[in-house]
C-alpha cells in the first residue's frame, strides 16, 4: 500500500532539493539530572534572511522570493518533541520529515534525550519530569530565540513520547497551548487501571519497574494522571488543546482508546483519529507529524515567521 500521495512525494523531493533547517545537537551538564545529556534543536533558516538581499538578481533557484527577516528580539514558536522508547533525541531527524514541516510553519523544535524514563521523576532517582518542565525551557529560551509565551509552546510525542506529552499537558498545563499524543500507550495514562495492569503484567522489566515502582503504589501517586485530569476539571484550569491519534492496526490501539474514553468521561474536548491501514511505525507517525504541524498545532503567526516579544 502506497501511503504517500503525489503531493507528498513532491514535498519529499522539495525537501531534498531545498529544505533548509539549522540543526544543532548539543551536550551539556544538567543540574537537575546530575549528568550530561543531549538535546537536538532545529531552527528555520531556509526561509529567513538577515535583510541584506533577497537574491533577486542572482538567477538562482528561489531567487526573487521575499523571505522573512531575522529581527533582533524576535521569538519563535517552539515545539517540544518527545521520542519513543528505545530511541534518542535524533530519531525525528533520522526517521521523519520533521525539519521540513517545522520550516514550512516557521517554528523551532526541541527534542530532549530522556532514555527510557517515561518522562518521570523516576523511582530510581533521576528527575526527568522536573528537567523537562523547569530546567529545559529556561535553557532553550536563554540560548535560542524561543518564545516564552504559553500560546507559542506545544508538546508532541510518539509511542512512549505520546504518553509523555499527555503527562506534561495534564501536570503542567500552564506551559503548553497544545498537546499531540501519537500512539501513546505504554507509561502514564489517564486510565489508572490500565497503568496498574501494565505494571502487573510487564512490571518485571527493570526499566519499567525502576521508573514507576510497584503497581500497588500507583493510584493517587504523582504517576496517576487521572488525579491531575480530575483536578484540572474541578478547579477550572485551562489545559492544552488535546489531539490523540493511533493507527487502527497498531497493537497499542485499545490502550489509546482507554485514554480517549477516560478523557471524554471527564468532560474534556479532544480530537481523536484512528486511520485505517496504519500500525505502530514511522509510516503513520510521519503522516501525522505533517498533520500536526500543518493543521493541529495553533501556531502563532503560522507561515509568517517569528514574532517580537
Amino acid at each position: 500500500m502506497n501511503k504517500f500521495s503525489d503531493e507528498q512525494f513532491i514535498q519529499r523531493k522539495t525537501l531534498r532539493n531545498g529544505g533548509k533547517m539549522g540543526v544543532l545537537r548539543f551536550n551539556y551538564h544538567s543540574e537537575v539530572l546530575g549528568m550530561y545529556t543531549d538535546i537536538t534543536v532545529t531552527y528555520p533558516t531556509g526561509r529567513y534572511t538577515c535583510g541584506v538581499t533577497d537574491g533577486s538578481e542572482s538567477g538562482l533557484p528561489g531567487s526573487g522570493v521575499k523571505k522573512r527577516a531575522y529581527v533582533p528580539g524576535m521569538k519563535l514558536p517552539t515545539v517540544y518533541m518527545l521520542h519513543g522508547g528505545g530511541e534518542d533525541d535524533t530519531v525525528f531527524q533520522r526517521m521523519s520529515r520533521l525539519e521540513y514541516y517545522a520550516e514550512q510553519n516557521g517554528v523551532m523544535t526541541v527534542t530532549p534525550q530522556v532514555n527510557d524514563s517515561f518522562f518521570l521523576d523516576t523511582r530510581y532517582g533521576i528527575r526527568y519530569f522536573t528537567y523537562l518542565t523547569e530546567e529545559l525551557p529556561v535553557l532553550i529560551r536563554s540560548l535560542f530565540a524561543s518564545s516564552g509565551a504559553r500560546e507559542d509552546n506545544y508538546v508532541v510525542g510518539m509511542a512512549m513520547g505520546g504518553n509523555g506529552a499527555l503527562q506534561l499537558a495534564m501536570r503542567r498545563p500552564d506551559l503548553y497551548a497544545a498537546c499531540v499524543d501519537l500512539s501513546g500507550g505504554i507509561g502514564c495514562t489517564i486510565d489508572t487501571d490500565n497503568l496498574v495492569s501494565q505494571l502487573n503484567s510487564i512490571g518485571h522489566l527493570p526499566k519499567f519497574q525502576g521508573a514507576f515502582g510497584e503497581a500497588a503504589g500507583i493510584p493517587g501517586s504523582e504517576y496517576d494522571l487521572a488525579v491531575y485530569a480530575k483536578r484540572n476539571k474541578e478547579e477550572g484550569i485551562e489545559v492544552p488543546q488535546l489531539f490523540l491519534a493511533v493507527g487502527k492496526e497498531d497493537f497499542i490501539r485499545d490502550v489509546v482508546r482507554k485514554d480517549r474514553d477516560a478523557l471524554l468521561r471527564l468532560g474534556y474536548q479532544i480530537t481523536y483519529e484512528e486511520p485505517e491501514g496504519y500500525a505502530h511505525d514511522w509510516d503513520f507517525w510521519d503522516v501525522y507529524l505533517k498533520k500536526t504541524f500543518d493543521e493541529w498545532l495553533p501556531i502563532t503567526g503560522r507561515r509568517k515567521g517569528g514574532s517580537a516579544e
